[in-house]
């Protein structure tokens, strides 16, 4: 007698799930799972049924900036949204070096963001034109508002996490309002190289930067990166009280201790910076960050997108778990 088979095997994939890519962001839409992370050059689009499938997925250039234009440098972590039917690209980029940086808009009418004019709309900034980085935007109850990482004023070697309400999703209505700063012991590992310092570099600098908005039922959350990529890096979490603005900085709850760390065990190091998703079914979250193979890898190409599955606490809170370890796991369900 013989047996068929009566179910298809699972698929699985085993982290990173690219070999490179620092600053990883999914968007989802139509079916489709969006994928962009820095190159430092242009941005590059990637396009995958499943976010597993990323090391195969179709991409394509989609913008490269003119040379001699104030954002043509250091390219730093887009990411690609939808709003009222045309898409956007936010994105970190400069004209000379990092103090330099600041915030940019891209607009495509397209229905498909791999084909259409990507056009400039701008550079997307408080009034008093900060230093800033990593820009996330979300509509929530009908607003649209945008979070990023910025200097209070001059270097001072400390980044914060800004937030701000936008008048269309090129432009900040009103103030920036502050509502993190490094101000607790794991947030504080501030140590800048030895040979950085030689460059002008201050001697230590506190991070909080790559904020991310993460909802789920009533509660909105912003999980942001602290420490720095050459350190410890790792995930806090911001909790919105549901009460009152959204940029009242009291409205905000900081967790006092972070929320997901690095695991030498299972050789994930410096573990951030990175986005949330659900699985083409509806029925699982997931997250996305890189992360580096060992613990003196810093913050170049070594960073790589990794994907795990997440829940969450009786209290609506999310519980990432640690990072897993690199062997096959089910890839996010279909």
């Amino acid at each position: 007698m013989t047996f068929g088979l009566t179910a298809t095997a699972q698929r699985t994939f085993t982290n990173p799930i690219k070999p490179s890519g620092p600053d990883p962001w999914v968007f989802q839409k139509d079916g489709w799972y969006y994928y962009m992370n820095t190159t430092g050059r242009n941005l590059t689009l990637w396009r995958t049924r499943n976010v597993a499938d990323l090391a195969t997925a179709e991409s394509k250039v989609i913008y490269t900036p003119p040379a001699g234009q104030p954002y043509s440098k250091e390219l730093w972590a887009p990411e690609i949204h939808s709003f009222n039917g045309k898409w956007y690209i936010y994105f970190a980029a400069d004209s000379l070096n990092n103090l330099s940086h600041r915030m940019w808009v891209i607009e495509n009418s397209s229905t498909d963001p791999m084909q259409g004019e990507w056009i400039m709309k701008g550079k997307i900034g408080d009034k008093d034109d900060h230093w800033a980085i990593d820009m996330s935007v979300i509509e929530y109850q009908g607003k649209l508002y945008a979070a990023w990482s910025g200097w209070e004023g001059p270097r001072n070697g400390r980044q914060d996490i800004y937030l701000a309400k936008l008048k269309n999703p090129w432009t900040i209505d009103g103030d920036r309002v502050k509502i993190s700063q490094p101000d607790l012991p794991w947030e504080m590992h501030g140590d800048v190289p030895q040979e950085w310092q030689k460059n002008g570099e201050v001697p230590k600098i506190y991070v909080n930067e790559g904020p991310e908005f993460l909802q789920h039922n009533n509660k909105l959350f912003i999980v942001y990166s602290a420490n720095a990529c050459w350190l410890d890096y790792c995930l806090g979490l911001l909790t919105y009280t549901g009460k009152g603005d959204l940029l009242n900085p009291k409205n905000w709850i900081k967790s006092q201790q972070p929320v997901f760390v690095q695991s030498p065990e299972n050789n994930v190091w410096a573990p951030g910076h990175g986005g949330f998703f659900r699985s083409a079914d509806g029925k699982q979250d997931w997250m996305i960050y890189h992360a580096n193979p060992s613990a003196t890898d810093g913050c170049g190409n070594k960073r790589a997108p990794h994907i795990q599955p997440f829940t969450w606490n009786a209290d609506g809170s999310p519980n990432f778990g640690k990072p897993i370890a690199k062997k096959p796991t089910p890839v996010p369900s279909e």
